[in-house]
């Protein structure tokens, strides 16, 4: 094959840088608009008047290459989002997301036994009753029974035998349960969309890594209701009040139609429970933790406790009184409490996923 070498176009590198710069500000607009495109791009313009964006670089252009290379579409009019520019946002989110874990290991599926179904490791270990003739380390047994033989004749003993050690793998399946109550996006503070962010990654990530995996995803304001991957960059926050018990009720109901061995609720939300659903009817009470409200959400997490499904929780607040809820939810189904600010919450949920996908099973 014959390769040619030319000289690399300065001018055709800062094209593509400036592309990449305005792609990347285009991408969090769009997140931040709920997936409206033309509202996204009004917010550029306004930038660039400001002095936020260079006057000189083409808006205009960028735009016809959006459309262009497939990331935007013209419906009526309107420009929305592509099926590959939705995939795009998802991407870019568990990049993001995982060059800035802190810490805690990558994970996998491993567990630390070792059987008779699974990966095969480069380990042997010696035959035990059960396990399968296929396993059986051939060179291995031989210099077990030459080395004991010596010289003399060659006898094979069941001792001999050596079979290759394998490690089991786990499937999970997990419900992200989302709280789009009015508080998060309360005082001009955008808590919705680094939740967004971490929906995203995360089924990124069990796509590309886990695809026995399974994650549900379902959003929590006055009520529960799922939703699809694929719409999460639309999903915004509205004047809900916060029906946590609804949320986990919902999460039992999706985690009970699923095979898989592991089982668990990732709740992130910024607020304490303000409403329940009570025969059909929703009763709220924004005022301070309603014991009415708080006693139906802890049974609720007790009775996850009972079906063996932990409840890893990321609240997005500082109030005092919030984590005491959260630690007493906490003890009550033996599941795990994180309190982070919005900044900081898509490493904390990947840390903590990936490590208990180390668990015995």
């Amino acid at each position: 094959m014959r390769v040619r070498y030319t000289a690399l176009d300065p001018d055709l590198l800062a094209r593509l840088e400036a592309y990449g710069d305005l792609r990347k500000v285009f991408d969090d607009l769009v997140l931040r608009t709920g997936g409206d495109v033309d509202q996204a791009l009004d917010v550029m313009r306004r930038f660039q008047k400001l002095g936020y964006l260079p006057r000189e670089l083409d808006l205009t252009r960028f735009f016809d290459q959006l459309v262009a290379d497939g990331s935007v579409r013209i419906d009526m009019g309107h420009r929305k989002l592509s099926a590959r520019a939705l995939r795009g946002l998802r991407s870019n989110a568990f990049d993001l997301l995982f060059r800035n874990l802190r810490s805690g290991p990558l994970g996998d599926h491993r567990t630390p036994q070792t059987g008779a179904g699974g990966e095969r490791l480069g380990e042997t270990r010696p035959y035990r009753f059960g396990d399968a003739p296929s396993s059986i380390d051939g060179v291995g047994t031989l210099r077990n029974a030459l080395r004991r033989t010596g010289t003399g004749p060659f006898d094979l003993q069941p001792d001999d035998l050596q079979v290759y050690a394998t490690q089991h793998s786990t499937s999970s399946a997990t419900v992200l349960l989302l709280d789009v109550s009015h508080s998060m996006v309360l005082y001009g503070e955008d808590r919705i969309t680094p939740a967004k962010q971490v929906a995203m990654a995360l089924a990124e990530l069990i796509e590309r890594k886990y695809p026995k995996d399974s994650l549900d995803v379902a959003l929590f304001g006055d009520e529960a209701r799922p939703v699809e991957v694929t719409d999460l960059p639309f999903v915004m926050a509205g004047p809900y009040h916060t029906n946590t018990r609804d949320a986990l009720r919902l999460a039992r109901r999706l985690l009970r139609r699923r095979r898989h061995p592991n089982k668990r609720i990732v709740l992130i939300t910024d607020g304490k429970p303000s409403a329940l659903t009570i025969g059909g009817q929703i009763y709220k009470n924004p005022n301070g933790l309603d014991p009415r409200i708080v006693k139906a959400t802890l049974e609720e997490a007790v009775m996850c406790r009972r079906e063996r499904i932990p409840i890893t929780t990321f609240m997005i607040a500082e109030d005092a009184y919030l984590q005491e809820f959260v630690e007493e939810l906490t003890r009550l189904n033996k599941g795990q409490a994180y309190f982070c600010p919005p900044d900081d919450l898509g490493s904390a949920v990947f840390v903590d996923f990936l490590r208990n996908r180390r668990r015995r099973v």
